[in-house]
């Protein structure tokens, strides 16, 4: 008896003696959500260096609280992990800050008084540039178009001695003056040769006369676009600083950047270097740059031992967008007889980057929005993991939008392991016109099939494609969740079968996210171990009614247990 009685004693002595380190920063007082499905839903979390150490009930928390431990009282504020953008252009987001951001105007009369505006402040000769406008978004339609697109005269009238280049919101098309194209030498002469050239990659639009209207698609972008000035350093700099200020304030600690060149990587790096990278970078190298790619296939991945640059996975544009009718379709666009968009980039070059990538370990991330671009990229896939299958275990390979799929590409996703990164606010922005692109039956069968695919059992991962569409993570989720516009309709969604559920949307936002980048050891759930990134909702977007979610705002952004941005 005594001997049990010693035991006991040894065994409390043993328990009393253990001694919990205090914790750096301890988060608490409201709803925290995991996104870890073991436990998902704590009172409190605790940080030591930049690592969660506790994910539980608030009493159990409260023994790693010392004299010099942080204390965040949430004040009844929503917690999740750190929200990752699964695809957007990081410098595009920070040039979009320097320019005319012209995603807003509500018509062509509107987009030319921005121009004015910016030629009045201009030197004659200066180039004005911008992005964002989309002529399926106007509240009122030009009193001229062709081919669906507004027509130069208007713009080239009130900027006669300033070139203008305007990007088109999708990125994938874009709007000249006269006096841009007359330096580009874009003519009604050498219009048939450009557009010999291009070999059906892109489009300069014409009207009946043959005469250019300023409105180049694809490829053709480029024959005024080689005209822009360049960059420079110091305006990278500026942008990729405007770009990290932009993330933080909008709960994003994690970002995707789809399609870097050698230069925005050595910049990443320098930021890096200084302390100024401050989210967290998942590279793609653009497959614009065939040198840029050999070069790091011969190199190697390039794992961030800090997590915050890291390059492992390579982008190919495949086809265009749907907005300039750029996507390229098995079937003709109902809008727009006897054209079926772009092929981009030649699917033997898809095949070729896919069988090297697969080899060397990096990952393919597709853009594909057309039905066929789609079909064709899963078909080169499927080659290069057949003719490679012990590299093929764990390839994670992507396609980036994945916006509009033929009925049997849908299962394949989940059947080759393909990663569908879809954004979730292009159905809210896109679907009120793009039933006249693609007609109500390829609708209702393929597009924006976000629970199909999920049924499926592939992973859907959520992003907004910034500068396409605004970085606003928010929007996303209401997207996700409604399948409405942001104006709230239609009543009940479009599709309404093919909505998320708010779990699903916050882990396509998180922990998917997080797996889209082989990073879903390190992050994307409150989970002992992980890094401690975390965003900060003004509501509970997890159960306050749908119609609520838009006035949510971001209270507060937390990367590696340091709090970089508070409102």
């Amino acid at each position: 008896m005594k001997k049990y009685i010693f035991l006991a004693l040894l065994l409390i002595g043993i328990a009393c003696s253990e001694k919990t380190d205090p914790a750096d920063l301890i988060i608490s007082g409201g709803p925290i959500y995991t996104a870890d499905m073991t436990n998902p839903l704590v009172e409190a979390v605790a940080v030591e260096n930049d690592k969660i150490v506790f994910a539980g009930a608030w009493k159990d928390a409260e023994k790693y609280k010392g004299e010099n431990t942080e204390m965040i009282d949430l004040g009844g504020k929503t917690m999740t992990p750190g929200f990752i953008e699964s695809h957007g252009h990081i410098m595009g987001l920070g040039y979009n800050e320097l320019s005319l951001d012209l995603m807003y105007v509500k018509s062509y009369e509107e987009l030319v008084e921005k121009v004015s505006e910016a030629v009045s402040k201009a030197q004659p000769g200066q180039w004005i540039t911008g992005r964002g406008w989309h002529q399926d978004k106007w509240d009122t339609k030009p009193e001229r178009t062709v081919k669906g697109f507004q027509t130069h005269h208007l713009l080239s009238s009130v900027s006669p001695n300033n070139p203008v280049f305007l990007r088109h919101a999708s990125g994938h098309a874009a709007f000249a003056n006269a006096k841009a194209m007359q330096i580009a030498g874009v003519n009604q002469l050498s219009i048939e040769q450009m557009d010999r050239d291009l070999h059906g990659g892109g489009e300069i639009i014409r009207d009946e006369l043959g005469n250019p209207t300023g409105i180049f698609n694809e490829r053709a972008m480029s024959l005024v676009g080689a005209f822009v000035p360049e960059s420079t350093e110091e305006t990278d700099e500026q942008a990729l600083e405007l770009a990290v200020k932009a993330c933080l304030r909008n709960g994003i600690t994690s970002f995707h950047d789809a399609g870097a060149s050698g230069d925005n990587i050595e910049l990443f790096k320098k930021f890096k270097n200084e302390g100024k990278m401050g989210i967290r970078l998942y590279v793609m190298l653009t497959g614009r740059d065939n040198s840029l790619i050999d070069e790091w296939l011969e190199k190697g991945i390039e794992v961030d031992s800090l997590n915050l640059v890291t390059i492992r996975s390579i982008k190919l544009n495949c086809d265009g967008a749907l907005g300039s009718r750029g996507a390229w379709l098995l079937e003709e666009y109902t809008d727009r007889a006897g054209h079926y968009g772009h092929e981009t980039m030649p699917m033997e070059y898809v095949l070729e980057v896919s069988r090297k990538a697969l080899d060397k370990g990096f990952q393919v991330c597709s853009h594909a929005i057309g039905d066929r671009a789609n079909q064709e990229v899963l078909d080169q896939y499927e080659v290069s993991f057949k003719e490679n299958p012990a590299k093929a275990g764990d390839h994670r390979f992507r396609i980036e939008h994945a916006q509009h799929l033929h009925l049997d590409d849908i299962p394949r996703f989940a059947e080759l392991g393909v990663i569908p990164a879809m954004q979730a606010i292009h159905m809210s922005s896109d679907r009120p016109w793009a039933i006249d692109r693609l007609g109500e039956q390829r609708i209702v069968d393929g597009a924006y099939v976000w629970q199909k695919l999920l049924q499926s059992g592939a992973r859907v991962i959520n992003g907004t494609d910034v500068p396409v569409e605004p970085i606003n993570p928010i929007a996303s989720f209401y997207a996700s969740v409604s399948r409405k516009t942001l104006k709230g309709e239609p009543e009940g969604g479009f599709e309404p079968q093919q909505k998320m559920t708010r779990e699903q949307a916050l882990v396509s936002y998180t922990l998917d996210a997080a797996y889209g980048a082989f990073e879903e050891n390190i992050k994307g759930s409150i989970e002992v171990g992980k890094l401690a990134d975390f965003t900060v909702f003004s509501q509970d977007i997890m159960s306050i009614p749908e119609e609520n979610l838009l006035t949510t705002e971001i209270e507060m952004t937390v990367l590696g247990g340091m709090v970089v941005y508070k409102k």
